[in-house]
């Protein structure tokens, strides 16, 4: 059947003046992707990343490692929400910024609305997003999506049904640069794994980050 790889972007910066970009040991994890890639000899299609820097960063390198000459095509619909603004919008308390994320992220699920900036857009965007690309795809092809963790929360909690409890515990614990397989056929579009990152599990390497 034909299959689609959503994969994270590696672990950005956020201790730096751009988060926006992918750190050191981002580079590593898109290299071992793009390695993980390359073993698992895929039919490779449709390529397709947002148009976030660490998302097409991650991009050039797996494609790189992998050997795959092609280019993504740029959907802003694989991006990710925008954090800073939720965590403005949403001023809920103190804590750490995982914890004040996860009250700014549970008040806009829950604030309702439709179109740009609400939860029910950014998850229909994404949704729209997906069948785009299994519109796009042959028999036996691999499309591999370079995205962030928020959406393929957003996509996976979706196609399991469980709406936005799924959707809050799947988004905090999507590893950096792993991989969540959908394939898509006559019984519709299902889930088959979520948050694959066995290549990041090496010896001695602290590679496994959630942001």
């Amino acid at each position: 059947m034909p299959t689609i790889y959503l994969i994270r972007h590696g672990k950005a910066s956020p201790e730096a003046d751009d988060y926006d970009e992918l750190s050191p040991p981002g580079h590593e994890q898109a290299r071992l992707l793009g390695a993980e890639i390359k073993r698992r000899e895929l039919r490779v299609g449709p390529v397709v990343a947002g148009t976030l820097r660490r998302q097409r960063q991650t991009a050039a390198a797996a494609l790189a490692e992998a050997g795959i000459g092609a280019e993504p095509v740029a959907d802003a619909r694989w991006n990710e929400y925008e954090h800073l603004e939720l965590l403005d919008r949403h001023v809920i308390g103190e804590g750490s910024v995982q914890e004040r994320l996860e009250a700014a992220l549970s008040a806009w699920t829950a604030a309702g609305g439709s179109g740009p900036g609400t939860w029910a857009g950014f998850r229909d965007g994404a949704m729209a997003a997906l069948s785009d690309v299994t519109a796009g795809l042959g028999k036996g092809e691999t499309a591999l999506v370079f995205t962030s963790a928020g959406v393929i929360a957003a996509v996976c909690s979706t196609i399991l049904g469980t709406s936005v409890p799924g959707f809050l515990a799947m988004n905090r614990v999507v590893v950096n640069a792993s991989v969540s397989k959908i394939v898509h056929g006559r019984g519709g579009t299902q889930l088959l794994s979520f948050n694959d990152h066995a290549h990041l599990e090496r010896p001695g390497a602290n590679l496994m980050t959630y942001r």
